[in-house]
């Protein structure tokens, strides 16, 4: 039960962590974004990195939620706490998309 409680310690910290540099970057991490240093246009980097930064804060509840389930039931809340990650992420995929496609 531990090393549930531990890893999705360890997962939240390091999500909340990137998401938190990115917020925090002025802009300068849109550099890391995938697809980003080939498309043409200009974008507005640091209203980009503050939303990805808030998503990427946000996708660190699960894990948070996932210790508390792992206290009653090990292994089920570190299960639940990646079904909902990967949700999080296909959802903060399909906003990007919609947002490029926008401008």
């Amino acid at each position: 039960m531990l090393f549930y409680i531990i890893f999705d310690l360890s997962m939240a910290c390091i999500t909340f962590g990137f998401g938190l540099w990115f917020y925090k970057s002025n802009g300068r991490a849109a550099k890391y974004l995938s697809g980003y240093s080939v498309k043409s246009g200009k974008y507005d980097e640091e209203n980009m990195c503050k939303s990805y930064g808030k998503h990427m804060m946000g996708m660190a509840v699960p894990f948070l939620v996932g210790i508390a389930i792992d206290l009653w039931k090990a292994g089920l809340g570190c299960l639940i706490a990646w079904g909902a990650w990967f949700v999080l992420f296909v959802l903060l995929l399909i906003k990007r998309d919609r947002r490029e496609r926008d401008q």
